[in-house]
């Protein structure tokens, strides 16, 4: 497999650079596997578009203020990215002009607030010592990580994206992204999925960099995904596994909750707990939990795209986002979606 056979073409005015002012405002492109054909819907008409039997399940993760900047004692600039949170440290991908060391002190630009340098993992990663739990310190100081095509004045957030880069069911806080299929709910949709007589089951996620992390090698098989942790409730399971015992179809909000699924879920049920999962999914997957899928337009030659590949065909979903970028829908985090059926 190829990265290349994952590549299209995009017009970068197309790429959302802000929310619209209603959440399920959002065109849905409805792409039916089979027959295969594509239909041009709105994100408020999805109960319509659903049965009523179908599990939806969702990733309840909340987003950090992930990104950070701080000085070091020479006055160089170095950005944060904080990727994992430990009692009293945090780890973060790391940014600037010379590589930083062990015992570096930090100083936090926003509230001077100073952590130092416990270790260096790896290149371009540092474990930072802040002598407290880091949660506090990071709500304090941090900014929404928005995603480098999202264009921002150097990176900080604007007011309204500390609300609409966050799910209306948002809840444990660990993700440095947004599940952002599930950006397009309101708690009045969620009400009407409902009252289609569809079950909601939550589960949690922690999106961490692997999601984003662009693949860089041509041989899709040589990419390797970082490990994600995840919680299934002992409800959430027993929902699952009783539509699946029944027939009735799992439709997957978003592609972590795809990952979630399929991971916790490999055995062919869905086993509730606490994991991680380093689970790359691409075309060839046998999908043993999900049958339909709501997902946003996501970037060329990305770990997602090929996700989306692996459920509705590779051919098929290049097709439909040409069609998407004909039509002009808007792509990418705060952009327009997709449901798979």
């Amino acid at each position: 497999m190829r990265l290349s056979d994952f590549h299209y073409d995009l017009p970068e005015e197309l790429i959302a650079q802000q929310p619209l002012p209603c959440r399920d405002a959002s065109r849905m492109m409805v792409v039916r596997r089979n027959p295969a054909t594509i239909e041009h819907r709105c994100v408020r008409d999805l109960p319509d578009l659903l049965a009523g039997n179908e599990t939806v399940v969702v990733n309840n993760s909340r987003v950090i203020p992930a990104r950070m900047w701080a000085r070091k004692e020479s006055g160089g600039e170095v950005e944060l990215l904080v990727v994992r949170l430990h009692a009293d440290r945090f780890e973060a991908m790391t940014r600037c002009s010379k590589p930083l060391r062990a015992g570096q002190p930090l100083t936090l630009e926003r509230t001077g607030k100073q952590v130092v340098v416990a270790s260096i993992p790896e290149p371009g990663r540092a474990l930072l010592a802040c002598g407290s739990a880091p949660l506090p310190i990071i709500q304090e100081e941090g900014s929404i990580p928005l995603p480098p095509y999202i264009r921002r004045d150097r990176g900080w957030d604007e007011h309204f994206d500390r609300e609409r880069y966050q799910t209306v069911y948002a809840r444990p806080e660990g993700s440095v992204a947004a599940p952002t299929a599930g950006l397009h709910f309101t708690p009045e949709l969620l009400e009407h999925v409902r009252a289609r007589g569809c079950t909601l089951a939550t589960l949690t996620l922690h999106v961490g960099p692997g999601t984003f992390q662009p693949v860089r090698t041509e041989n899709v098989e040589e990419h390797r995904m970082e490990e994600e942790r995840f919680s299934v409730s002992e409800a959430t399971a027993a929902a699952v596994n009783r539509s699946k015992a029944e027939g009735r179809p799992v439709l997957a909000v978003g592609t972590t909750s795809v990952r979630c699924l399929e991971s916790a879920g490999s055995s062919g049920r869905l086993v509730p707990g606490e994991g991680a999962t380093s689970l790359f999914i691409r075309p060839g997957h046998e999908f043993r939990m999900v049958d339909r899928m709501l997902t946003n337009f996501h970037l060329p030659g990305s770990t997602l795209i090929l996700l989306v590949a692996a459920l509705a065909g590779r051919d098929f979903i290049l097709d439909a986002y040409r069609e998407a970028v004909r039509e002009k829908y808007r792509f990418y985090s705060y952009g327009d979606c997709m449901l798979i059926l």
